[in-house]
């Protein structure tokens, strides 16, 4: 698997999302996508309870650990790469998390259009 470039929505070069916990598709800490990568994990979101807990609700459990593929689960705070459908999804249902745009890879732009994410943009 080859990553696409890695360029934001911005049109820059893509900045980390997280190295702690460490996310994305590659687990490399950016949101690099590429054609395997069906769910687009391209959005660097900013984790809050209420999306968590939607998250789990709709059947993708973010916050509870599993050792077994070595993932502590996530709290309010942390940053991770979310599927672009899931995030447009949160949006829909109004409980999206907070996006760093500079950190959101280009090809989430297929899903989710460009105001939506500015509409939820956390300060960088």
């Amino acid at each position: 698997m080859t990553p696409d470039a890695s360029i934001n929505i911005l049109g820059g070069a893509l900045a980390p999302c997280s190295h702690d916990p460490v996310t994305g598709f590659f687990r490399d800490g950016h949101c690099n996508s590429c054609a395997e990568d069906h769910g687009s994990h391209t959005v660097c979101a900013v984790m809050t309870a209420e999306f968590l807990a939607y998250s789990k609700y709709v059947g993708n459990d973010l916050s509870t650990p599993r050792p077994e593929f070595h993932f502590a689960g996530l709290k309010p705070g942390d940053q991770w790469c979310l599927c672009a459908g899931r995030f447009l999804q949160a949006h829909d249902e109004g409980c999206a998390p907070k996006v760093r745009l500079a950190a959101t890879h280009q090809r989430a732009l297929e899903i989710v259009p460009i105001e939506v994410l500015r509409e939820h943009a956390a300060p960088e």
